[in-house]
This record gives structure tokens, C-alpha cells and sequence, in this order.
């Protein structure tokens, strides 16, 4: 799989635990460690391990990728599963905006996403 698509999957598979201001960076031109980060926000440890483990858990049951390490804790509400090309950051809100990952990246471009539509969802 390549790193755009594992990246929108992840992105995906993050949206379907509730989590919420999903952004895609790409950081291809700007980082010779990875290619894109996706940033995800829960609202406490029960909701962070939710996303983190649909992530990790889908990845590993339905794609055969795993993480090649996860940093950070639930306690730290601060969770890195680096997946090589791409790497995941969830965290808590108040952490997020404390870091600012997305200013701190600014030159970086946001991936688009499309939105799904209800009328796609019930066709």
C-alpha cells in the first residue's frame, strides 16, 4: 500500500472511532523521515485508546501492517504509532493545541479528503 492511501486510511479509520479535526499532512518535500503525518483528536484516555487501537488493530487484522513503534500513553494523552511513510499523532485536544503540530508544519500542504454525503451512504 502506499503511503497517501495508508495515510487516508488511517485517517479513516480514526474517524471511525469519533475522532474529531482529522488533518492529513504531507511532508514529503519537507521531511526525510516519513512522508505524511495524520493528526487526530479524542476527548479522554477511553476515547484516545479507542482511536489507537481501531487504528492499530484494523491495520494489523485487515492489511498486515503494524507499527513499527508507538510512543507516548493514554496518561500523556499523546499517542505516536509510526507506520514508517506515515506517522500518527493522537491526541487530547489541550495537547494538540498546545503543540500546534499543524503550525509548527505549516509549510506543509493539508491533504483533502472527501467528505461522504448522506445520499452516497444510502445509495
Amino acid at each position: 500500500m502506499d503511503s497517501k492511501k495508508l495515510a487516508l486510511l488511517c485517517r479513516e479509520l480514526a474517524d471511525n472511532k469519533k475522532a474529531e479535526d482529522i488533518v492529513i499532512l504531507d511532508v514529503r518535500e519537507l521531511s526525510s523521515v516519513t512522508d505524511y503525518f495524520v493528526i487526530a483528536s479524542g476527548t479522554s484516555e477511553p476515547h484516545l485508546r479507542a482511536i489507537v487501537d481501531e487504528i492499530i488493530d484494523k491495520l494489523r487484522d485487515e492489511h498486515h501492517l503494524r507499527p513499527k513503534s508507538v510512543d507516548g500513553t493514554l496518561r500523556t494523552a499523546w499517542v505516536v504509532l509510526d507506520f514508517f511513510d506515515v506517522i500518527v499523532h493522537v491526541m487530547r485536544g489541550d495537547v494538540r493545541e498546545r503543540y500546534d503540530l499543524e503550525t509548527l508544519w505549516g509549510d506543509a500542504p493539508r491533504v483533502k479528503t472527501r467528505k461522504r454525503t448522506a445520499a452516497k451512504t444510502r445509495g
